[in-house]
């Protein structure tokens, strides 16, 4: 059955290709999220193992919303690793670093987020596309945040 809901063929699959980066870049910072509370270790441990919990928990339930918003548009989410390797603007990490580097790389893995939701603003915008805009500057906010409490984790007060 056709979809009509206002937004063209063209324009549902481009908004969908952006929500597949925002889906492969999500996915890739719960995987790493979820590695490094498992693995962290040192003085901050019960603090930063905590904290991850928090941060791929809310991932978890982002990931689903986002490949919802997918189907939505009429496309099929994009669900394997080696589709969200090649999707993925964040790097996998196959290594256990230190507790400052864990959270280094998942400040840089926010901010990567940030800047894949905020790259598929103007087609959204341009297709009056209400519902992704939505999720975007929800996923946005959620990430500008979570990157300034890691960054206040690694910053010196003496």
């Amino acid at each position: 059955m056709q979809i009509d809901i206002g937004i063209s063929e063209d324009q549902r699959q481009q908004i969908a290709e952006g929500l597949s980066r925002l889906l492969a870049d999500s996915y890739t910072l719960y995987l790493k999220t979820h590695n490094f509370h498992w693995n962290v270790t040192g003085p901050m441990f019960t603090t930063l193992h905590t904290l991850f919990e928090q941060h791929y928990t809310e991932l978890a339930t982002a990931v689903d919303e986002i490949a919802e918003r997918i189907r939505a548009l009429g496309v099929a989410a994009p669900g394997s690793y080696r589709q969200f390797g090649e999707l993925s603007s964040i790097p996998e990490e196959t290594g256990v670093p230190g507790a400052e580097e864990m959270i280094r790389q998942l400040v840089q893995g926010q901010e990567a987020v940030v800047r894949t939701a905020r790259s598929i603003f103007p087609v959204v915008e341009s297709a009056n596309d209400e519902p992704s805009a939505d999720l975007l500057t929800q996923r946005m906010q959620i990430h500008e945040k979570n990157a300034w409490m890691l960054r206040s984790l690694l910053e010196n007060h003496g």
